[in-house]
């Protein structure tokens, strides 16, 4: 069976709470990475007074890097 492509994945659901809540469990937000890098291939992550750089490789693929 062929794969899917990557745009239209879905994240994997997160496990179920057993501590009698009623409540759906939260989704993790998924962000192209187009819409973070209007202006080129790479960003710039601000993270805890640390900064990473985010970038799209000619393949596609991302690499972070502090």
């Amino acid at each position: 069976m062929p794969s899917q492509p990557d745009h239209d994945r879905q994240p994997a659901s997160p496990p179920e709470s057993h501590g009698g809540e009623d409540r759906a469990p939260a989704l993790p937000k998924i962000v192209s990475f187009e819409s973070l890098s209007r202006c080129g291939d790479e960003i710039w992550i601000e993270n805890q007074g640390q900064i990473y750089r985010l970038r799209r490789t000619r393949q596609g693929k991302l690499i972070l890097t502090k």
